[in-house]
């Protein structure tokens, strides 16, 4: 089965509302606690509670800051690399049902200013390097934040050396882009759909004067990782820059797939009431592998290539995550002998794929369409011969099980004792049919 976690932006997207969303998924507070402990960082306390919004129960998660006079995402400042202070929009405007069931967790805090202080990336990173987590986790969160920060050095003009975040914000941030990273992790998730952006009109002002909706930093994030945004009739902002990083960052796929099963749903909430329910819903959802499956071909007809040209992009296109390649004989106009180049891949490595074929080939153009597979549910195996251990496929389908020696066992054995291919690979089946009970006939 495999797991799908749909981010529902119909409400838009900010860091808070997506870490409540997966805390209401099933992600573990103690967890996200004890990772957030293990950085240092000091000067806030987190919110975990409910709230209510246009009759619908939501996880309300918030970071209150504990220097005097600061919020969580209260004031916008424009100017050198604020980006991070975008947050108000899902400021802290507790709406109905915000009274009940609230909890506080308290950070270690020395109560003086941080005002003065600015971080850069570097700095970032360094917080993020002490976190108590996976690689892949850390890296997550990386990419977070060079996402924000390389759309703030575009909107104000700067390298991205010189992009600072203020105290607040980067307090804010930090907490939010790190816990989407652990409790994503926590939840076990992968693959991620993320809906288009919905997203307000008009202007919002910040520190330094009124700036357009959506707010540079977003509109930058959006146009460089190719978010949907959806503009609404909603005055304000509702795509925050922490949001639209979360969401380029995370995102794996383009779209659901054509059936699924709703495991799970969580509902974050943002902090201002409209007329609509301000939450992002998160839904976990399962496929099932043996049903229909969509991925896309991509063809070219080449005939000017050498065979070593072909072979070696094949080799590439495998390399960089292709499901088949394979190369047909053809004649194109004026009988010319020609290859038709095919490449079989998922939706979100079409991209990847076309960039090897025009960089590796001489081809002007690759056309593409989607292709439904019926895959069956398989897992690999060990099992032991009179040769030593070799890897098989375990295939199922309408509870019969299926055995395929590797090629590449197959093919170590035959080098290794000098025995005949098809020896070795009628030897390894005997065994898997043996280990796994199965009948003669294969």
């Amino acid at each position: 089965m495999g797991k799908i976690l749909y981010l529902e932006c119909n409400s838009g997207i900010s860091g808070d509302m997506t870490v409540g969303a997966l805390l209401d998924l099933g992600a573990d507070r103690e967890v996200l606690e004890r990772a957030l402990g293990s950085l240092g960082v000091e000067g806030y306390h987190l919110h975990f509670g409910r709230a209510v919004k246009c009759g619908l129960d939501a996880y309300d998660f918030d970071v209150h800051l504990e220097e005097e006079g600061h919020e969580h995402g209260h004031d916008h400042e424009c100017g050198e690399s604020h980006g991070h202070d975008h947050e108000h929009e899902h400021g802290h405007e507790h709406g109905e049902g915000h009274g009940h069931d609230h909890e506080h967790t308290h950070s270690h805090s020395h109560g003086h200013s941080h005002s003065h202080i600015h971080r850069n990336l570097s700095d970032i990173y360094g917080i993020i390097e002490r976190l108590d987590s996976k690689e892949e986790v850390k890296e997550l969160a990386r990419n977070m934040f060079l996402i924000v920060a390389e759309a703030e050095a575009k909107a104000h003009g700067l390298p991205i050396n010189e992009v600072h975040f203020h105290e607040v914000g980067a307090i804010d941030s930090i907490v939010d882009i790190i816990s989407v990273a652990v409790c994503l992790d926590n939840l076990g998730v992968k693959d991620v759909v993320v809906s288009p952006l919905a997203e307000g009109h008009g202007q919002i002002r910040c520190q330094h004067g009124v700036i357009p909706v959506p707010v540079p930093a977003t509109a930058n994030i959006a146009a460089a990782h190719g978010l949907a945004l959806r503009l609404t009739d909603q005055e304000g902002e509702m795509v925050t820059p922490t949001g639209a990083a979360i969401a380029a960052a995370v995102r794996t796929r383009e779209k659901l797939p054509a059936s699924c099963r709703i495991v799970k749903t969580g509902m974050g909430a943002g902090k201002k009431d409209f007329d609509h329910a301000n939450v992002l819903r998160a839904m976990l959802l399962e496929t099932n592998e043996e049903e229909n499956d969509q991925a896309w071909v991509l063809e070219t007809n080449v005939d000017d290539c050498s065979g070593e040209m072909l072979g070696f992009v094949m080799e590439e296109l495998f390399a960089a995550g292709a499901l088949d390649v394979w190369n047909t004989p053809i004649y194109m106009k004026k009988n010319r002998p020609a290859y038709l180049l095919s490449t079989l891949c998922m939706e979100n490595d079409i991209e990847k794929m076309e960039d090897l074929i025009f960089v590796h080939t001489t081809t002007i153009g690759v056309r593409r369409y989607p292709v439904s597979r019926t895959i069956l549910e398989r897992r690999k195996a060990e099992v032991e011969t009179r040769f030593g251990n070799a890897s098989v496929k375990i295939c199922t389908r309408n509870e019969k099980t299926f055995c395929y020696p590797e090629y590449e066992s197959v093919r170590a054995i035959c080098q290794c004792h000098a025995v005949d291919f098809q020896t070795v690979y009628y030897e390894i089946q005997r065994a898997a049919r043996t280990t796994y009970d199965q009948p003669e006939k294969y």
